[in-house]
């Protein structure tokens, strides 16, 4: 009784600090959603200096993370100061490694101590922050190593992107690390797109890079979207998925699943609808988390990505870390992780996947994953499970899509069953990741039989061999009489061909082998074989038994190269038109006697005329013969007509050409 009164003295002291804990995120939540338009309004790049932006962001940072988390928010100044210390001291070729090493270490020191004093908790600490500050100095580091030591060709378009070739000063650094937007509850935010947010050139570098519209094109200004419509609607969004989770929350505890009593009561059908419905509950405190954080962002100014294909609704998706709609309604594994926590998606492609052989970015990429999050063992339980139910899920698709593909209820149909397929196999697989504790996880698997860990077995390891692809055996058949009407062609020539056709036939026996067996593949996926072929199709027939799939292969190469060379005869033909033009127009401008853009047909007319008659003068006393090839006397006006058009074209689009150096001289900030 003694210790039971104990517990219970020490736990209620706990839960009123993690009630404090979370009433302070809010607090720090909404007062960041005021100052960010203030910090748009009156502290705009075009009206203070970069320097000032990037003090009131760090100072606004740190208050809010003291405030939040009171003496714990030492380690949010302490592990960026160590890493900075190592960025500035060490070389570039190898800080991305050292920076991850030490970064990594210092987090999981923190992951380790929670874990070891405050096991199984759901409370609010230092970790949050620390996890995205480990994202921003990482991702930096190996922005620093692409800037300096690697060659621009060497790199992936994202890396070209990223790349910096100066290293960030203090304040710099500690903006970027610690800025008030973004230091709660994310999103990641890359170096680079931090500092053009700061300096007033993230409008114009979107803008440009998305070709705005061109009515803003012809005002010769770049306008500054509003963001206000975007974040009203993520506000909005946000309160709504935190009331969800309330609500939810309270019916369906994740802490029920570790109580004796509940295993013991639950059925078989229960324990699945418990699983869904407590991992649905706990998603939405993460959307409520990551929306407001994206509105924060957006009402400062920060996430716009250019424009919509109408070129005038903007997007301010740029740092969005969820897509709602894409992950609770996504038909498979893949398209649902793709829009859950884009932002250490990214993080995790930028430093692993585009960096290592592609046989390990599988694994190492999952690896890293799970040693940021921490060391609870349901995390990697999840992980684990995660994995094989995406391996077995790529199989399913392989075997079952096809024959869901023929009509479009069938189509529907088969993406409402998926969609409610993954639901049941996210709460399977996730619960463990919030439920923490690896010995209720396996209860709470057992005591479903961990049926779906079976499902997926059975899909991978027998449905592979027992159950052919929808259309597979057509495939093969179509490749059988490929094979067959190859050879048949290729050794007789059909009857009335003339003697050049047949050794034509002989020396080029892969072109007519090629066009035979497309022409066979034809007739067989219509259903249609004309009677007079049935001496071909068999002599087809007799003929499968004896060849091998490799001749299939070559077969399908050669049908492959054919495409591929003409795919490059077409490109260099339009490479060739397009020269034509802009050697079209570099001779017109030469022929300006004015130095002038613009070029008339009129002016045109009269030279060409001036030049028929000099023509004419020089050839006066030649033969007919040679009269034959004078320049014609009406050319001018023969042409006046194509002329015309194509000179206006160049007009325009030297207008444009001129235009455009104006606009992006004109930004609103710069």
């Amino acid at each position: 009784m003694q210790m039971l009164c104990a517990a219970r003295r020490d736990f209620e002291p706990r839960a009123l600090e993690n009630a404090d804990m979370h009433v302070n995120f809010l607090i720090t939540q909404f007062l960041a959603l005021i100052l960010a338009s203030v910090f748009r309004s009156y502290l705009h790049p075009s009206k203070v200096t970069a320097s000032t932006r990037h003090a009131i962001g760090l100072v606004i940072g740190l208050f809010f993370g003291y405030f939040c988390f009171g003496q714990q928010a030492i380690h949010i100044a302490g592990l960026p100061a160590v890493c900075y210390v190592v960025i500035r001291t060490q070389n570039p070729q190898i800080v991305q490694r050292l920076v991850m090493v030490v970064a990594l270490a210092y987090l999981s020191c923190i992951h380790l101590h929670r874990q070891y004093y405050d096991y199984g908790s759901y409370s609010l600490d230092i970790t949050g922050p620390l996890m995205i500050i480990t994202q921003k100095v990482t991702s930096l580091a190996f922005s620093i190593h692409d800037g300096f030591t690697r060659d621009i060709k060497d790199l992936t378009a994202s890396q070209q992107q990223h790349a910096i070739q100066k290293l960030p000063s203090a304040l710099e650094f500690f903006s970027y690390t610690l800025h008030f937007q973004g230091l709660m509850a994310g999103p990641l935010i890359f170096y680079k797109d931090y500092i053009d947010f700061i300096e007033g050139y993230h409008i114009l570098k979107q803008t440009a890079a998305t070709n705005q519209a061109k009515y803003e094109i012809e005002k010769k200004i770049v306008h500054e979207p509003s963001p206000v419509k975007a974040v009203v609607r993520k506000v909005i969004a946000s309160l709504v998925c935190a009331l969800i989770f309330v609500k939810f929350a309270t019916i369906y505890p994740i802490k029920a699943m570790k109580d004796d009593g509940f295993i013991g009561e639950s059925g078989f059908m229960y324990s699945f609808w418990y699983m869904m419905m407590a991992t649905t509950a706990v998603r939405f405190k993460y959307y409520f988390a990551w929306l407001m954080a994206d509105a924060i962002c957006n009402c400062s100014g920060f996430g716009f990505n250019g424009y919509e294909r109408d070129g005038v609704t903007p997007r301010w998706d740029m740092v969005s870390n969820i897509d709602v709609w894409a992950f609770e309604f996504g038909t498979n594994f893949r398209n649902c992780i793709n829009a859950w926590n884009t932002g250490t998606n990214r993080w995790l492609r930028m430093v692993v996947f585009e960096r290592v052989p592609k046989r390990f970015g599988t694994v190492l990429t999952f690896s890293l994953s799970a040693l940021w999050h921490g060391f609870y063992p349901g995390y990697y339980i999840t992980f684990a499970t995660g994995a094989f139910i995406v391996m077995a899920g790529r199989v399913a698709r392989r075997l079952f899509r096809d024959r869901f593909q023929r009509t479009p209820f069938s189509r529907a149909s088969y993406d409402v069953l998926t969609c409610l397929v993954t639901r049941v196999f996210m709460g399977y697989t996730t619960f463990p990741f919030v439920l923490l504790e690896f010995k209720a996880s396996l209860r709470m698997y057992l005591n479903v039989f961990m049926c779906l860990h079976l499902v997926a077995a059975i899909t991978v390891f027998i449905l592979t061999k027992f159950v052919p692809r929808d259309g597979e055996r057509a495939r093969k058949g179509v490749r059988s009489s490929n094979e067959a009407t190859a050879d048949v062609a290729a050794v007789s020539p059909p009857e009335g061909c003339s003697t050049a056709d047949k050794n034509g036939m002989t020396t080029n026996g892969n072109a007519h082998a090629t066009a035979a067996a497309i022409a066979a593949a034809a007739l067989l996926v219509n259903g249609k074989d004309h009677p007079k072929r049935e001496p071909i199709a068999a002599a087809a027939t007799t003929t499968v038994t004896s060849k091998t799939d490799r001749e299939s292969d070559n077969l399908s190469n050669l049908i492959k190269e054919k495409i591929e060379q003409e795919t490059r005869n077409i490109k260099e033909q339009i490479d060739k038109t397009v020269t034509g033009f802009v050697e079209l127009k570099d001779d017109l401008m030469r022929m300006n006697e004015n130095n002038e853009i613009f070029i008339s047909a009129e002016s045109l007319r009269k030279r060409q005329t001036a030049a028929t008659k000099a023509a004419e003068a020089h050839h006066n006393g030649s033969s007919d013969h040679h009269n034959n090839h004078l320049p014609s006397r009406h050319l001018p006006g023969a042409v006046d007509g194509f002329l015309k058009k194509e000179i206006d074209a160049l007009n325009a689009l030297s207008t444009q050409v001129n235009v455009l150096p104006a606009v992006l001289s004109n930004g609103h900030a710069k």
